[in-house]
């Protein structure tokens, strides 16, 4: 009897899955959830609470005629360089690690962001001020919103030391300060 019960519920569970399947939707061909006609993103920095940081700000990509215009503002971090970069996943947590290393989809090697051959997620250094706060201004012919280079959907990081620019895989940058999930913007 034990067994009847045991299979019934399988059952259930499957049409309930199957059903499920048959819901979903997929987008239409060039609509922003299928990256054809994405032209901005926005990544909103969160401070890792394991780090005890205040970092937070706003970046945006935008997609131009030369590939990628990355622009914003950080704040609450000290003084001085802090390693800038894509990273794999799209995901925020306590300490910042669950976004994976450093999004690499061409198998580069780590380098500046003035390099031809690098990690596409290598945007190298944010430098704050006095005050705690760096403006980002840079562009990048690396990054795009479609292909195996689109960073829609991954993470954003900001490390609390600076980027070697060299050190594989990531530039002894050391801890996650802040992390930022990219995201489909209103152009």
């Amino acid at each position: 009897m034990a067994n009847t019960k045991w299979i019934a519920a399988l059952a259930v569970g499957a049409v309930v899955c199957l059903t499920m399947l048959g819901m979903r939707t997929q987008a239409a061909p060039g609509t922003a959830a299928a990256g054809g006609s994405v032209s901005k993103a926005e990544a909103q920095l969160i401070a890792t609470t394991k780090t005890d940081s205040k970092v937070k700000g706003t970046i945006w990509f935008e997609k131009t005629s030369h590939g990628m215009h990355v622009h914003g503002e950080i704040t609450g971090l000290t003084p001085g360089e802090h390693g800038f970069h894509v990273h794999e996943y799209g995901v925020w947590n306590e300490d910042g690690t669950a976004s994976g290393g450093h999004f690499n989809p061409t198998g580069a090697a780590h380098a500046g962001h003035d390099s031809a051959k690098r990690h596409v997620g290598d945007m190298g250094n944010v430098k704050a001020d006095e005050n705690g706060k760096a403006i980002v201004d840079l562009e990048d012919d690396q990054m795009s919103f479609e292909g195996p280079t689109c960073i829609l959907g991954r993470g954003l990081v900001v490390h609390a030391k600076a980027d070697d620019l060299k050190t594989p895989p990531s530039g002894n940058a050391g801890g996650r300060l802040a992390v930022a999930i990219i995201g489909v913007a209103k152009p």
